[in-house]
């Protein structure tokens, strides 16, 4: 079985998703297994990050198991 991730706290995650989307570091930190697809197209130039954040800032972006961000 695989060890579960802490939720993450929601403002915490839109602050990073803000300053370093394009590399992906949030959805690593939410536990999705793709996060390094972001990385090596830079955010899928920016458009991906972007997407990411508004859906944050909205709540509809969950960690990767599905709970609500804190």
């Amino acid at each position: 079985m695989t060890e579960q991730k802490p939720a993450q706290k929601k403002m915490i995650m839109i602050l990073i998703c803000w300053f370093a989307g394009p590399l992906g570091i949030h959805r690593m930190m939410m536990g999705y297994s793709n996060w390094w697809i972001q990385t090596i197209t830079f955010g899928g130039c920016f458009v991906w990050s972007f997407i990411d954040l508004v859906k944050l800032v909205m709540g509809t972006m969950k960690m990767a198991d599905g709970r609500d961000l804190l």
